[in-house]
């Protein structure tokens, strides 16, 4: 009798796992082929390298700035 009861406890174990698995491997799948639509219909937009470059380095050059600026104020008290 126990044994029965086992054998039924490890079927529902398998079902609900695999239900579980065969949930998740579909939503990979519908995400997968929405981000692909997306990216067909709606691509981003290709920075140039010349424009992109000078515009990084002013970016970097305020950021080290403004760390720079937050350190020294923080040691000031």
């Amino acid at each position: 009798m126990e044994t029965n009861l086992i054998m039924e406890g490890v079927k529902f174990m398998f079902l609900g796992m695999g239900t579980v698995f065969t949930f998740l491997i579909v939503m990979i799948l519908c995400m997968n082929a929405m981000s692909s639509v997306i990216n067909k219909f709606f691509p981003e937009p290709q920075a140039s390298a010349d424009s992109s470059s000078a515009g990084a380095q002013k970016d970097k050059k305020k950021i080290v700035a403004a760390i720079t600026a937050a350190i020294k104020y923080h040691r000031q008290g």
